[in-house]
């Protein structure tokens, strides 16, 4: 039986995300994050998986490759990776993301970031979790690539997941590894 709780839905930033030195940047799309990012938020049933750029061949190429899967030959050969790769969906910026969720559910979503730094409007994980849980609104998760979320978009933000922190000073997670890890804490058994 499904748990009742509200939408969440999830994007990875493309642009504007920063580089080692903090430049405002624009990062290609891997096949990879398509396909990990997907199996995870198929398991814990998030509503879409959005992947945000500006990019016209970088959209080309997530049609491309979810094409292969969800109607070409991989979808025969692997029913499973069709149904994950069905939650992709393409997207040119933020805005149209959120402008999305609010028509699907008749309300704009509380949008939280991630990073791998501390930020000033933190959220407990905790806190979210019920947020979902009681369903008090559908909730964006946001995921940067390249060295993250810019600024300019985390302080647009209604809040802020705390960074994961390891046994180790080290703290440069894939983004994959990221999504698996929030995800579980928000949404797992």
């Amino acid at each position: 039986m499904k748990e009742q709780r509200a939408d969440l839905d999830i994007v990875l930033l493309h642009h504007p995300v920063t580089n080692k030195t903090g430049e405002t940047i624009g990062s290609a799309v891997t096949n990879l994050d398509l396909h990990d990012i997907a199996r995870v938020a198929r398991t814990y049933d998030v509503c879409n998986y959005y992947v945000a750029t500006p990019y016209e061949d970088q959209h080309e190429l997530i049609n491309e490759i979810t094409a292969h899967w969800l109607k070409g030959h991989g979808a025969a050969y692997n029913p499973a990776r069709k149904e994950a790769l069905g939650l992709v969906k393409p997207a040119y910026n933020l805005d149209a993301v959120i402008d999305e969720i609010n028509e699907r559910n008749g309300a704009s979503p509380l949008v939280v970031t991630t990073s791998a730094k501390k930020q000033k409007n933190e959220v407990q994980y905790e806190d979210l979790r019920y947020h979902l849980r009681n369903n008090i609104s559908p909730v964006l998760l946001l995921f940067g690539t390249a060295h993250g979320i810019a600024d300019e978009v985390m302080e647009k933000a209604d809040a802020a997941l705390p960074p994961i922190r390891g046994n180790s000073t080290y703290n440069h997670l894939s983004v994959r590894s990221a999504v698996s890890i929030i995800l579980d804490r928000l949404l797992g058994r």
